[in-house]
């Protein structure tokens, strides 16, 4: 599950935008602060990574083998509740699974001792940064370039190739069947 950016980002990103834009007055806040939240999602999308500290989820199948979390980089690993097919969810005491956040960022999992789940909800914190402005000058003017291109209206046009080229640099690729080092 990826989960919405807080008011106080969005906020930034929205004063950003309007200073980049040079937009004085207060009448197209609300529509900039959604471009924002659009367009730190396509830079999100794009580079394979949360770019603001925030909470998260998966849910996964039970499994003695090591699976890695969907989003990085992690910075903690919270919970992990037992999902059974019939009953309440619980969480699964500590000596029931293990955990691992290896030093690119990916967070790991694998369930010892299941009990009557047949699947895991494992709740992580994940983000590049804290907050609009710890992030990185690159990506913040990647983001306010997509902005701009939002706030254009520029119908079927393609994002801008600046920005792309501004968020290479952190883009995370995956390679399928990756395995975790135990």
């Amino acid at each position: 599950m990826t989960p919405g950016f807080s008011g106080a980002v969005l906020a930034a990103a929205r004063d950003a935008a309007k200073a980049y834009l040079r937009i004085a007055d207060t009448s197209e806040d609300a529509l900039i602060e959604s471009l924002a939240e659009s367009a730190l999602a396509l830079a999100e999308a794009f580079v394979g990574r949360a770019l603001i500290l925030r909470g998260f989820e998966d849910v996964m199948p039970v499994s003695r083998a090591w699976q890695r979390l969907d989003m990085a980089p992690v910075m903690a690993i919270t919970a992990v509740t037992g999902i059974p097919a019939e009953g309440p969810e619980a969480e699964l005491p500590v000596d029931a699974y293990a955990i691992d956040i290896d030093a690119d960022g990916n967070g790991w999992i694998r369930v010892l001792a299941p009990g009557t789940a047949g699947r895991v909800r494992v709740t992580f914190q994940c983000g590049t940064a804290i907050d609009w402005d710890s992030l990185p000058a690159p990506i913040r003017q990647a983001v306010l370039l997509l902005i701009e291109h939002l706030f254009g209206g520029a119908e079927g046009a393609a994002p801008p190739v600046a920005a792309a080229a501004l968020l290479r640099p952190w883009r995370r690729l995956r390679l399928r069947g990756a395995e975790h080092a135990a």
